[in-house]
C-alpha cells in the first residue's frame, strides 16, 4: 500500500510539473535563438527556400556576456557620451570629448592598423575615465569585447594571486580592446613588477595591432621618462587620437 501511495504521489507531482507553463527569457523565439522564415524565390508556387532568421535576443545576450566579462562595474556601465558634461568647460575638454567620439565612430575602420588606440592624459578630475568608459560602453554594445584594467587595483589583484600571473597577463595582452585606467597612478615611479608586466602587455598589443585605451595623469613625455620604450609605443599607437589636458584646478569638475 505504501508503494502504491508513493507511485500516485509521483504521478501527481509529474502532472503538475507538465502543466506548469514554460518560462522563456525571450518570448519571440522561445529561447531558440531565431526562427525559420520561408522566403519566396519567385511568383511560382513551391519556389521558395527556408531561411534561418536570428533573433535580436542573441545579440542582446552576447552584449550581456561581454559586459559581464569586461570587469566594468554597473556604475561605470552608465557612463556615456550623452551624460558627459562638456558645456561651459574649457576648450580642451571639448576637444577630448570630440576626439573620443571620433575614435568610437572610426573604430571599425582603424582597429587593425598601428594607429588604432586612444589616450586621454593630464589633469585629474577632467573626465578622462568617463570619456574612455563611454567609448568602452559604445563598443560593448556593438559586440566588441573590452577588458577594463584599473592600474592600482589591477596590479594589486595580480600580486595577490601570483599563481594566476601568466593567465592574467595573457588575458590583458589578448583582450579585443584593453582599457588601462589611471596608468602610473599611486607613486612617482612604477614598481619593477609593474614596469615589467606593463611593458609585456603593451608590447604584445603593439606588435599585434590590438587597440588600447589609456588614461593617465602623465603626459607622453612623462611616460617616456619612466620607460621610453613603453612611452614611444603608446605614442605611436595613439598618435591620431591623443589629448593632453593641461591647466589648473579649474579642469577638475569634481571641485566645481
Amino acid at each position: 500500500m505504501d508503494e502504491i501511495r508513493q507511485r500516485v504521489s509521483l504521478l501527481s507531482s509529474t502532472n503538475k510539473t507538465e502543466q506548469e507553463p514554460e518560462i522563456h527569457r525571450c518570448n519571440k523565439c522561445k529561447d531558440l535563438g531565431g526562427r525559420i522564415q520561408r522566403v519566396a524565390l519567385s511568383d511560382k508556387p513551391f519556389d521558395y527556400i527556408d531561411k534561418w532568421e536570428e533573433c535580436s535576443c542573441v545579440r542582446d545576450r552576447m552584449v550581456e556576456r561581454l559586459m559581464g566579462s569586461s570587469k566594468i562595474t554597473e556604475e561605470f556601465q552608465q557612463k556615456t557620451f550623452r551624460n558627459f558634461e562638456a558645456e561651459g568647460r574649457p576648450d580642451v575638454i571639448t576637444t577630448a570629448y570630440k576626439t573620443a567620439g571620433e575614435y568610437a565612430k572610426n573604430f571599425f575602420e582603424i582597429r587593425k592598423t598601428r594607429k588604432n588606440s586612444l589616450a586621454l592624459l593630464g589633469r585629474p578630475g577632467s573626465g578622462k575615465t568617463h570619456l574612455l568608459m563611454a567609448v568602452c560602453n559604445y563598443l560593448l554594445k556593438k559586440g566588441v569585447g573590452v577588458h577594463y584594467f584599473p592600474w592600482v587595483e589591477g596590479f594589486n589583484e595580480i600580486k595577490d594571486n601570483l599563481d594566476t600571473l601568466d593567465t592574467r597577463i595573457r588575458q590583458l595582452q589578448q583582450a579585443e580592446v584593453l582599457f588601462i585606467d589611471d596608468m602610473y597612478k599611486g607613486r612617482q615611479k612604477p614598481t619593477d613588477f609593474q614596469a615589467e608586466q606593463s611593458f609585456a602587455i603593451i608590447n604584445y598589443r603593439y606588435l599585434n595591432n590590438l587597440p588600447v585605451l589609456i588614461s593617465s595623469e602623465q603626459t607622453i613625455a612623462g611616460i617616456c621618462e619612466i620607460d621610453e620604450a613603453l612611452g614611444s609605443r603608446i605614442n605611436e599607437m595613439c598618435r591620431d587620437y591623443k589629448v593632453v589636458i593641461q591647466g589648473g584646478i579649474e579642469m577638475n569638475y569634481r571641485l566645481q
